[in-house]
């Protein structure tokens, strides 16, 4: 069974700042929720599918990682160190007792099972419970780039129509932008990470469709065709990176797209629903 889009992390060094940003684009942001490794995130809810703006709160309860445990704490600590931006990819979960097993069936690296509750913070100003279980895998291609399947335990206390409601029409995710030198090298890892084997290379690179979404991985030469030359100057100098993000808008007009360098390291699309 293919997996959809769930979200995405977007570390970034200033939670409020990034927050602020995203409101000005017309987005409804959700209030500051804590995790008790020390991360604190904001999110950008859409059908089925969020933004989660991630900042360091409090590195001293960062815990470091092992060989076989993943942090996600000290990851996205580490992915501040070198810049921000999309630092993980994140697919809809069947199960956390099957993402694993099928991961590690297709030969993927995987991590110790991992799963947290935190306080979630609504518009009214009260709290509910949500918990999560994450199954981690890395791409051998690109070890910085994080991975994970999110089972989300408390789904009616998480979803909340008010933060659905978007001034900017936003509705649903259209597309991850995935930058490789080669995007062949990655084929082999996403089609076992979204349970997809079936994708459409081009000569610009890969399109891989999921449940929800679909993950493009382009050559920098084809993501500057493809998102303009703006975009491109913002992308990082090591490659693979998670580059931009396009989401489907009711009632826009024309394409727009916002490079990285004016949205704390990623490049947004909004194109007409």
């Amino acid at each position: 069974m293919t997996r959809g889009l769930d979200h995405i992390v977007v570390a970034v060094k200033d939670l409020e700042a990034a927050g602020k940003a995203w409101q000005a684009l017309g987005f409804t942001v959700t209030p500051t929720n804590h995790h008790a490794w020390g991360t604190a995130n904001k999110l950008v809810q859409l059908g089925g599918f969020f933004v989660e703006l991630l900042s360091v709160a409090e590195p001293d309860k960062i815990v470091e990682a092992t060989e076989t445990a993943f942090s996600f704490g000290a990851f996205n600590r580490d992915f501040l160190k070198t810049g921000q931006g999309i630092s993980m990819l994140v697919a809809d979960s069947l199960g956390a007792t099957q993402d694993r097993a099928d991961y590690q069936r297709l030969g993927l690296k995987t991590y110790e099972p991992f799963g947290f509750e935190r306080v979630a913070n609504l518009p009214d100003g009260a709290t509910a419970k949500v918990a999560f279980d994450l199954t981690f895998a890395t791409d051998p291609h690109g070890p910085e780039l994080g991975f994970f399947a999110c089972h989300n335990k408390y789904p009616e206390n998480f979803w909340n129509p008010a933060f659905q409601s978007h001034a900017n029409g936003a509705t649903a995710v259209s597309a991850l932008y995935m930058v490789a030198g080669d995007p062949s090298d990655h084929h082999e890892f996403l089609g076992g990470f979204i349970g997809q084997r079936e994708m459409r290379a081009t000569s610009l690179g890969l399109e891989l469709p999921t449940a929800r979404g679909e993950i493009n991985v382009l050559t920098r030469q084809a993501y500057a065709y493809a998102l303009g030359e703006a975009a491109a100057e913002s992308l990082p100098d090591t490659l693979p990176c998670f580059a931009a993000l396009e989401v489907a808008c009711k009632g826009l007009e024309a394409r727009k797209v916002i490079p990285a360098s004016e949205l704390h390291g990623m490049s947004l699309v909004l194109s007409p629903a």
